[in-house]
């Protein structure tokens, strides 16, 4: 890994460690980090954006972000986060690790499967 995609994944662990405080999921984990750019001399640009323009973490979460991205061994002068609206952030941006810290992972789908099953097998009957 070069010196950029080391310094990259630091800054990533760093913004992970930042949540909203309405969800129980870190913002990266969120979707909300859209990318970190490592510039000249190691300057930072983050892009993110945040689950809604009128969120009420709205000044602070972007706040927190540079905060913690300079605290970051290595990271330049120039911290910028850039908050963005397009793409518009959804649900379908969680990661897996995300989803399923929100119950929204595919169990869904595999409780389907069971039911499916169950009928199959003669255990349940399937709903009129």
């Amino acid at each position: 890994m070069t010196e950029k995609g080391i310094l990259q994944k630091q800054i990533m662990d760093s913004l992970s460690t930042i949540y909203d405080p309405e969800i129980p999921v870190d913002i990266v984990n969120l979707g909300l980090i859209y990318g970190v750019d490592i510039l000249e001399d190691n300057n930072v640009n983050v892009i993110m954006s945040l689950t809604s323009p009128s969120c009420p973490s709205a000044e602070q979460i972007p706040a927190e972000c540079e905060k913690k991205v300079r605290l970051v061994d290595g990271v330049g002068e120039d911290v910028t986060v850039n908050v963005v609206w397009d793409p518009p952030w959804g649900p379908e941006m969680i990661s897996p690790e995300g989803r399923k810290k929100m119950g929204m992972d595919d169990d869904d789908e595999e409780d389907e499967e069971d039911e499916e099953e169950q009928v199959e097998e003669g255990l349940d009957t399937p709903a009129p």
